[in-house]
């Protein structure tokens, strides 16, 4: 059958194993891949784990296949595993096949293009560092790989985290597209909170000698803290339940309870179907970037309420409603919600979404549809123009949510609210000085057509009975004084030619006629 287990293919990165890794891979299997990354790129693999029960590598072993060259085969000790093949093309064949055999857990790589030769495997952790700092490569696929991690995005993850696991619990990078990941080592603390996030678990930890962070553009602030908890005209829903309890007191289970800073009750739908919604006005146009649900509350022990599943949608002002999808894939996203009523549950958007008005659509609950949420992300003038490249990496097919002017995402530029202030000033005063520029430039004109009329009545001596129009009507309030500044030829046709000093002669001064 086939022998190819865990799989996940990006066009620039990616992960490979044998069937049930990491249990027993099965007998008289086969598992032959080709790998490619773009042309003009060289492929990169890292083989993070090899254990096939071979001595002589004839019924049981791992080839790697180019073009020109072959690698392996690979199998037990026979011969040492390099820590990093690089081919001389931008394509292989991975090969795997197995006999009879009582144990082994086959093999785990990963690969990448050339672009990135800081490429680690999924089962890379912290502890491996001594660097303070530092930053790799993480591939696609890394998300479903055995392994543990502890801790969460607020206060760091234990040192014995796997890397790229934990980088997707904390929302850096998408499991589907992999990416580059910067890290900080710092003092670790006496225990880790596990939280679950982006579909991976994380769980609690004890003390550990250090941590590691992850470096973020921080557009990952609560937005209703960000500007006060928000009115509750701005909350709303397709319905909410009212309950009234043996005692004959009436509980509203509405909107405005929906924010997950407000304690009691959260929001809770009148009817259970997948028509249900809860809307959030968010004032203006905004950068989302995660967001954190709950049930009922354990606070509410008489009731289990909480959404599983749950979809997106958004718009701007005059636009349609529109439909969050996976980063591969046209189809809309399904988000991981709750599995209890009480635990405090995280997904990121990568890509983020932009915009004013967001629904929370429920697709799978227990008991009844019940919510409480904190949206996460930043005003659009605050977010890092480098946030694209260094949360998430924008696949070459167009596989965004595509949108019109009122629905740009993060992977269009948006101009901030200084530079629509600047172009509407700049609508208003160009005009204005256009118009005032035109007026000068008239009024210029006009002064040098009179004064050359007459500099030429001067010069041939032009009696004042040969003027006609409104250059009679020109008065001289002052006489020109003689200056020897400059000279000029001018040649007539009737007399000879001749220096005339236009300047020296005395000249009519004017004032600019009644238009």
């Amino acid at each position: 059958g086939d022998g190819c287990g865990h799989m996940v293919m990006y066009q620039d990165s990616g992960t490979l194993a044998s069937k049930n890794y990491p249990g027993t891979y099965p007998n008289y299997t086969l598992c032959k891949k080709k790998i490619q990354v773009p042309l003009g790129k060289r492929l990169i693999l890292k083989i993070g784990d090899l254990d096939i029960e071979s001595q002589k590598c004839k019924s049981s072993h791992l080839t790697i296949w180019s073009s020109s060259t072959q690698h392996g085969p690979y199998c037990g000790n026979v011969m040492p595993i390099p820590e990093e093949i690089i081919l001389d093309s931008n394509e292989a064949t991975i090969h795997f096949e197995s006999g009879s055999h009582v144990s082994g857990r086959g093999f785990l790589l990963s690969y990448a293009s050339s672009d990135h030769p800081d490429l680690i495997t999924c089962l890379e952790r912290a502890n491996h560092y001594t660097k303070d700092e530092y930053s790799r490569y993480c591939p696609a696929g890394c998300r479903d790989i055995a392994g543990d991690i502890s801790g969460n995005i607020g206060e760091g993850y234990r040192d014995t985290s796997l890397l790229c696991k934990s980088a997707i619990h904390a929302g850096v990078i998408a499991d589907e597209l992999g990416g580059q990941i910067s890290v900080t080592q710092q003092k670790g603390i006496s225990r880790y909170e596990g939280v679950v996030a982006n579909g991976v678990p994380s769980h609690d930890g004890s003390l550990s000698d250090k941590r590691f962070m992850f470096t973020s553009n921080g557009c990952n602030k609560s937005l209703s803290l960000e500007e006060g908890f928000l009115s509750k005209s701005q909350v709303t829903a397709s319905s909410y339940w009212e309950e009234t309890n043996e005692f004959g007191q009436l509980f509203q289970w509405s909107p405005d309870k929906a924010w997950l800073q407000v304690p009691g009750l959260a929001w809770a739908s009148n009817h259970s179907s997948n028509r249900e919604w809860l809307q959030i006005d968010l004032g203006e146009k905004k950068r989302i970037t995660g967001i954190k649900t709950t049930g009922s509350g354990s606070a509410m022990l008489n009731f289990n309420f909480y959404v599983k599943t749950f979809t997106m949608n958004y718009k701007n002002n005059n636009s349609k409603w529109r439909t969050y999808k996976g980063i591969l894939s046209n189809e809309e996203k399904v988000f991981q919600g709750n599995s209890n009523s009480g635990d405090i549950v995280r997904n990121n958007f990568i890509p983020p979404i932009v915009a004013r008005y967001v629904r929370i659509i429920p697709q799978t609950w227990n008991q009844r549809i019940a919510l409480k949420l904190e949206l996460m992300g930043c005003r659009i003038m605050q977010a890092n123009s480098s946030f694209t490249h260094s949360m998430w990496q924008k696949p070459s097919q167009s596989t965004e949510t595509s949108l019109g002017k009122e629905d740009r995402t993060v992977t269009e530029p948006i101009p901030s609210e200084e530079t629509n202030l600047g172009l509407k000033l700049t609508a208003i005063i160009v005009p204005v000085l256009i118009v005032l520029c035109l007026f000068l430039f008239s009024g210029i004109c006009i002064c040098a057509a009179l004064r050359k009329r007459e500099a030429k009545g001067l010069s041939y001596g032009l009696s004042s009975a040969q003027k006609s129009g409104c250059w009679k009507q020109i008065k001289q309030p002052f006489t020109r004084h003689q200056s020897t500044e400059f000279t000029i030829s001018y040649n007539n046709e009737k007399e000879t030619p001749q220096k005339l000093d236009l300047v020296t002669s005395d000249m009519a001064d004017y004032q600019q006629p009644l238009m």
